[in-house]
């Protein structure tokens, strides 16, 4: 064979390979998720315009029932079947992930540094050397309400602990309404929208908080008793029977208008604002006292990972970089109100009531629910134990003395610090 012929076969074989890539289907990643409620979101806003920029990578979400998807995620990781990329949770379960090699470092990732270390906190190592996660969003907490409620009780949003109950009395007395929407039967609501939502203001936010991950203070100390001390006084203002009232049924009796007040996580904005048939506000958790210091709990909730194991891991990253950028930052906020961009990047909301929650952030200092970093990892759970006292101080089963007894004694019993 000629030099000539040779040549012209080369580039043949190279040309035909270059038609092979060029014509090769697109690679399609699967993101495993429990945000089930997310999917039309995912699917019809946040992935074409995705695949807009990159029409060489399709993406299909793929989520699982929130109760079934640590199960279903670990079989499915088992089993070598499970998506490119992991929806992570924050703090410990995704912390055993990476710890079992089965989510990737990300340090080097494009875009990390968008995030400051608080947002990286719940998907680092303990001490913070590797980030796992792409930080995508938290959540607030706060009160949702019924602006004509409050303005046929002749009422206004309170600032004050003894405004609060005043609010309530009048709504209560004035109106044929529940003043509080919250049941106890499923327990973790009277933690997530109870304490953790109101206590942040009596023990100073992340002081309190760290001073409980390092021993030097503990659940039985006054600024931690004193929230229960509140919890107990919901007991009046809530609905007959709430003792049998489950989460959906508190959400019903709100939207319904049955009920003037929800204490809430902001992710209900977005339901809320199709099911509600009246104008809604939102105020953040009243201080003690007027010109006290206020604090919110701003919760990091979820991020996206890298499952180590998946076979497209150079377009998963190109993915995860697209998703710890400021577009997707903007994008997915607005998508999802009440779901608030971990990305430094300043993000413009459209909805009023997610706009209301996140002005808190420029008035309050923000912190992390107390018992999701490191505290919850041994037996008893702390997490699971503030459910079961949390129901137990607003029923008048237990006092708020005891509760914090119980919750400090199960921490000590194996959390050498607090001991």
């Amino acid at each position: 064979m000629s030099k000539h012929k040779l040549s012209l076969k080369i580039l043949g074989l190279l040309t035909a390979g270059l038609s092979v890539t060029a014509g090769a289907a697109p690679v399609t990643l699967t993101i495993e998720s429990w945000r089930n409620d997310d999917l039309a979101i995912w699917r019809d806003q946040i992935i074409p315009a995705f695949e807009k920029q990159h029409p060489d990578i399709k993406v299909r979400f793929a989520p699982t029932a929130p109760t079934e998807y640590n199960a279903a995620l670990n079989s499915k990781l088992d089993a070598g079947t499970a998506g490119d990329l992991i929806t992570c949770r924050p703090f410990d379960a995704s912390l055993e992930l990476y710890k079992s090699g089965r989510l990737a470092a990300l340090n080097e990732l494009k875009g990390m540094e968008n995030f400051a270390p608080v947002a990286k906190a719940a998907w680092s190592t303990d001490d913070s050397k590797v980030t796992f996660c792409v930080p995508i969003a938290s959540v607030i907490h706060g009160f949702i309400y019924n602006r004509d409620a409050f303005a046929k009780a002749g009422v206004s949003p309170p600032t004050t602990e003894g405004e609060f109950f005043d609010v309530l009395s009048k709504l209560k007395g004035k109106l044929r309404l529940v003043p509080l929407a919250m049941g106890t039967k499923d327990g973790w609501e009277t933690a997530s929208m109870g304490y953790q939502n109101i206590a942040p203001n009596y023990y100073k936010g992340e002081e309190g908080r760290r001073a409980l991950l390092a021993g030097k203070a503990k659940l039985t100390d006054p600024q931690f008793v004193e929230p229960f001390r509140l919890l107990a006084k919901w007991k009046p203002y809530l609905a007959t029977g709430f003792e049998a009232q489950t989460y959906p049924d508190s959400q019903n009796l709100f939207t319904l208008g049955r009920a003037a007040v929800y204490p809430a996580g902001s992710w209900e904005i977005a339901s809320f604002n199709k099911q509600a048939k009246f104008p809604m506000g939102a105020f953040p958790p009243p201080v003690a006292k007027a010109g006290d210091k206020c604090f919110i709990s701003d919760h990091p909730d979820l991020g996206l990972g890298l499952n180590t194991k998946s076979p497209h891991a150079a377009q998963a990253k190109v993915f995860l970089e697209w998703v710890a950028s400021k577009e997707f930052a903007a994008l997915y906020s607005n998508a999802l109100p009440g779901f608030f961009s971990l990305n430094k990047a300043p993000v413009e909301l459209r909805d009023p009531l997610a706009k209301e929650f996140l002005t808190w952030r420029s008035k309050c200092e923000s912190t992390i629910r107390p018992t999701y970093q490191i505290l919850s990892r041994g037996t008893p759970n702390l997490e699971n134990e503030f459910w079961v006292v949390g129901a137990g101080v607003i029923n008048g089963t237990l006092t708020p003395e005891a509760a914090a007894q119980r919750l400090q004694k199960g921490l000590s019993s194996w959390y050498k610090p607090a001991q």
